[in-house]
């Protein structure tokens, strides 16, 4: 087996901002209403796996002003969704109403300042070539990465959405939102790492 694919499932299944998320989705919204979320996150990391394979990911480390913004940028709206989420009331009906969940397009976009994504994407481009062409590379990097990421996110949105089963009071809903809020916050810090 290509030691490429378990490296990216590790990477990718292990807690992150999109882990968070999609958990959190499936939580609120349920699974059917997590789906453009799903969809749009392996959308998103096979693009960045691309993009990283293609010397994006050189480019950033090159420059490391670029490479500043986009992490500030990126700790930023980490922190923003974290803070958000802290602050919603779920179990109020009305909150549910305002809220909802990522779309396709959101999510696709999340993914260029998501930390997580561009660390194993750029280690996957350093260390697993096979030494192709570089289209082939990067269609190689961006088939694993949107492959392997689209069960994870199938399997996190399951599991959102079974552990809601589990959240029958506001209580239960509130220690939730928040633990997954702090969680989601603290990948802000992986950013600097």
């Amino acid at each position: 087996m290509d030691p490429l694919y378990p490296f990216v499932f590790a990477g990718l299944f292990s807690p992150g901002p999109n882990v968070i998320l999609l958990t959190t989705s499936g939580a609120l919204f349920g699974f059917r209403a997590t789906i453009p979320h799903i969809f749009g996150v392996a959308a998103g990391v096979g693009v960045i796996a691309a993009a990283s394979s293609l010397g994006v990911s050189a480019i950033l480390l090159a420059y490391p002003v670029a490479a500043l913004v986009m992490k500030i940028a990126a700790a930023s709206w980490i922190l923003y969704m974290a803070s958000t989420l802290w602050r919603a009331r779920p179990a109020d009906p009305k909150a549910r109403q305002v809220a909802k969940p990522f779309t396709f397009l959101q999510a696709v976009m999340f993914q260029w300042v998501n930390p997580k994504v561009w660390a194993v994407s750029l280690a996957a481009a350093a260390g697993f070539g096979a030494g192709g062409t570089l289209l082939t590379e990067a269609l190689r990097l961006s088939s694993a990465f949107s492959g392997i990421n689209l069960f994870v996110c199938l399997f996190w949105a399951a599991a959102g959405t079974a552990l809601a089963r589990l959240l029958t009071t506001p209580r239960a809903w509130n220690i939730f939102r928040k633990t997954m809020a702090s969680a989601l916050a603290l990948t802000a810090a992986m950013v600097f790492m």
